[in-house]
């Protein structure tokens, strides 16, 4: 620990309040539905990186998409919920200040990857039912792997600033966060510098990120409701409509709970209020993921079942 500013000592690590509130049996509870949730989400998102990689009928743009978001969604639960599952089960909540700036770049910039896969996969709808017949020659690999580099790299880069500027921040008050991670508000609370830059530059970025994702997307699919109102089969359009209304349900549930925590200014919504959305957003939505896009397919459940039924036949 060395001097900060006005001779107070700067503050060499975080504790994170995480679930402080519930008293010891509700947070073992807490714990053990958060492990369960957690090992569902890995096992389900990682199961359809494996089918989509064996089964030649997956092999396809709009899986190829799914299996990104799935490897993506892997690594924003972990980003968070790793360290929850620590504090609610041993009651270890301090987290150094490098770790908790590290993992509040990884949030975001993995938040802001998804966003831009969501983008991409909702384009790449708009080609398979508006443009059927130019979708193949249009969604070669090569587009498939540009669009899912430079949503990564669109994700990493836009919030590098963050590192930058957090790491200008000093801290030399109290060094509790009201929160079970690093999330922007509560950090930047804490700070004994000035970090109105800070806010600027988020609410800026986010909101670009948040609002533009979402018109992008918005545009795509008022597109696709048009196309799929001219086909001329009710088998056809109800097809159509099944597929869109699952990624719909899905974008209602990310827009919706980021939204809630990063439209508004920060100063306004309570840490009680933050903290409940941000379970939402980081356990529950990365684990209806998998439900929500792949394993209610008919295509996923038959190669889920030939591959467990070749499991049984190598055992």
């Amino acid at each position: 620990t060395g001097m900060g500013p006005g001779n107070e000592t700067a503050v060499a690590e975080f504790i994170l309040e995480g679930f402080s509130g519930l008293d010891q049996r509700l947070q073992l509870l807490l714990s053990l539905i958060l492990l369960l949730t957690y090992l569902t989400t890995v096992m389900g998102n990682t199961t359809i990186i494996f089918l989509i990689h064996v089964d030649h009928r997956l092999q396809t743009p709009m899986y190829f998409f799914i299996g990104n978001l799935a490897f993506l969604e892997i690594w924003f639960t972990s980003s968070t919920t790793i360290k929850l599952l620590v504090i609610l089960s041993s009651g270890r909540r301090t987290i150094s200040v490098s770790s908790c700036f590290a993992q509040s770049y990884f949030y975001f910039a993995l938040g802001c990857t998804e966003f831009a896969l969501l983008v991409v996969m909702s384009f790449d709808r708009y080609v398979a039912i508006c443009q059927p017949l130019r979708y193949a020659a249009t969604m070669k690999q090569q587009l498939c792997n540009h669009l899912v580099v430079a949503a990564w790299i669109t994700g990493f880069t836009l919030f590098s600033y963050r590192l930058v500027l957090l790491s200008k921040l000093t801290f030399c008050g109290s060094n509790k966060i009201h929160h079970f991670f690093c999330d922007n508000s509560p950090l930047f609370k804490l700070s004994c510098s000035d970090t109105s830059l800070l806010w600027k530059a988020d609410s800026i970025f986010l909101c670009f990120v948040l609002l533009g994702s979402l018109c992008l997307i918005m545009v795509s699919y008022f597109l696709i409701f048009h196309c799929i109102l001219h086909i001329p089969s009710a088998s056809g359009r109800k097809k159509a409509f099944a597929t869109c209304s699952s990624h719909l349900t899905s974008l209602a549930i990310v827009y919706g709970s980021c939204i809630a925590l990063y439209a508004q200014p920060s100063e306004d919504v309570s840490l009680e209020t933050n903290r409940t959305i941000g379970l939402l957003n980081t356990v529950l939505y990365p684990f209806v993921n998998p439900f929500i896009y792949s394993l209610r397919n008919k295509t996923v459940k038959l190669a889920l079942k030939e591959a467990i039924g070749h499991a049984k036949l190598h055992l």
